[in-house]
């Protein structure tokens, strides 16, 4: 029997909650993670799971042991990790990425990264839901700070412009905000957080101190490209991150707006957008995945913002 290939199923038929999403993770069949479970209990003389055909929970012993085992195999390939990649990374990577970072500007950076280290495997979860690096064998996270969580060691790669703006038939006709506090009287296109349906709130600095601006929610939508595009055809004001809304305002789409600290005194900036990588714990920056930050933020992260290493 293979000893390590059993624990890694049991435990990620555990974490995955089912030997469905494990075989998924595993990328073998439902038929071979059943199996491998059921030879481990054999080699262990004790039943871990208690398994019917509408559900499935860890024994009093399954507990125990996957309490004792739950860190092998990360560990093994840490440990693989720490003398293979010695030289060059290699081996799986994860990825998991916010939906518009991931399809405006991961996504262009990833072929140049494959380039670079071709012996690397490269999957990449794009979405905005919660995601849970050891149910999904994810190795890094990149995040907006709405999104850290405690429990996670994040790193600042990128401080990313938002841009207000708006079409230049809808200011003919709504009229031009002055301030921030002008917003509550125009139609603002918001991005709803899918995780627990708060709105992203749209804050300015003005002489050192953070505010958020009164929105008066016309349209909403968790997708960020929607919102430019209702934008685009007259809907009303969004705040969209520079790299989605440069294109349109150099074509003449959008009209970017709190751009000019001389048209009044009232002057206030928006405040950007922190894109942070994040990491289960400091033993999870391996060499693939510190290879993985630094190039993000080498293309993207120094040469957009400033940011130091």
């Amino acid at each position: 029997m293979n000893l390590l290939g059993a624990i890694s199923s049991f435990t990620q038929v555990v974490e995955a909650g089912s030997i469905a999403g494990a075989a998924r993770t595993l990328g073998i069949s439902a038929a071979a993670v059943s199996q491998n479970v059921a030879r481990l209990e054999a080699h262990l003389g004790s039943r871990l799971l208690s398994r019917t055909t509408r559900s499935m929970a860890l024994t009093d012993s399954g507990a125990l042991y996957y309490q004792q085992v739950r860190h092998i195999h990360r560990d093994l390939e840490r440990a693989h990790q720490a003398v293979a990649t010695a030289g060059e990374p290699q081996g799986r990577l994860c990825v998991a990425t916010t939906s518009a970072f991931g399809r405006h500007v991961l996504a262009p950076l990833i072929p140049g990264f494959k380039a670079r280290y071709p012996k690397l495997t490269l999957e990449i979860i794009s979405t905005d839901r919660r995601v849970n690096h050891l149910q999904e064998a994810i190795d890094v996270s990149l995040r907006i700070k709405p999104q850290l969580e405690d429990r996670l060691v994040a790193r600042l790669i990128a401080r990313v412009p938002f841009i207000f703006c708006a079409a230049p038939a809808y200011l003919a006709q709504a009229g031009w905000p002055q301030t921030p506090e002008d917003l509550k009287q125009h139609a603002c296109l918001v991005f709803r957080y899918p995780v627990d349906g708060r709105f992203l709130r749209w804050g300015f600095i003005r002489d050192g101190v953070r505010f958020d601006a009164p929105l008066n929610a016309s349209m909403i939508s968790d997708d960020i490209d929607v919102l430019a595009q209702m934008a685009v055809h007259g809907g009303g004001i969004t705040r969209l991150a520079d790299f989605v809304a440069q294109p349109f305002i150099d074509s003449g789409q959008l009209v970017a707006l709190f751009d000019d600290a001389s048209r009044n005194s009232a002057y206030a900036e928006p405040e950007p957008m922190e894109v942070y990588a994040c990491v289960t714990d400091h033993s999870a920056l391996t060499a693939k995945t510190r290879a993985f930050i630094d190039y993000v933020q080498d293309c993207y992260g120094r040469s957009r913002t400033g940011l130091e290493g």
